[in-house]
């Protein structure tokens, strides 16, 4: 269920697998200054989701923040057809089947230009976009600053301690997952000028303070 993660911020867990190992996902939903809401990474759109959803606010807009983020966009276009939909670049192209209203990049929609602020992180093969809340200094991410260390599943723990993952980002897998270090240096930067505070991340345990240390220690090597 929703529960409340910062001022104007709500989170929703799920179990997932990827190649075979449970991560979990994480939704975000954001309460806009006029009242509306921001979708991050949806995930099923159940009735106890549904009502949670509209008893905080107007869905105004949902996003699929990186390649893998797009399961479950589909219904909530169904559901939601009055939203703006964005997609991170190339998942317009893998999920042709969906209408998206906008592919994702460094500027944010009219619709959410007021609230959050966002940085294409296009040197991750994700493609990943990532979304900084000011007002409740909060860091919104996908796939990055990946974290299962702490993972209540005893096998994802394991594979978290062979991928050397035992913090937010560490590991030997994330300077696989990026493709161009000089890029990735410069939109990092970029994300380091963020006032952050806590980081919601869809797979792993969350950062509750000093995020901004966070994302720093977790890209030094770059």
């Amino acid at each position: 269920m929703l529960t409340q993660f910062a001022d104007d911020v709500w989170i929703e867990p799920r179990r997932t697998r990827f190649f075979g190992v449970e991560t979990g996902t994480r939704m975000t939903v954001v309460r806009l200054a006029e009242g509306g809401l921001f979708v991050h990474s949806p995930v099923a759109l159940d009735a106890e989701t549904r009502s949670a959803v509209d008893a905080l606010g107007e869905v105004r807009a949902v996003v699929a923040p990186s390649i893998f983020h797009h399961l479950h966009v589909g219904a909530w276009m169904a559901a939601f057809p009055r939203a703006v939909f964005g997609a991170c670049p190339g998942l317009d192209r893998k999920r042709a089947d969906l209408a998206f209203t906008v592919v994702l990049g460094d500027q944010p929609h009219d619709v959410w230009a007021r609230d959050l602020e966002q940085v294409y992180f296009s040197s991750r093969r994700e493609n990943e976009v990532d979304f900084y809340h000011p007002r409740s200094r909060t860091l919104i991410c996908a796939d990055a600053l990946l974290n299962l260390s702490q993972h209540d599943y005893l096998s994802t723990r394991i594979v978290a301690r062979v991928m050397g993952n035992s913090g937010p980002g560490l590991g030997w897998m994330e300077p696989l997952m990026v493709r161009d270090h000089g890029l990735a240096r410069r939109q990092v930067d970029r994300m380091l000028e963020w006032d952050t505070d806590k980081v919601v991340l869809a797979h792993g345990t969350l950062v509750e303070r000093d995020g901004r240390e966070v994302l720093r220690s977790a890209y030094r090597w770059l």
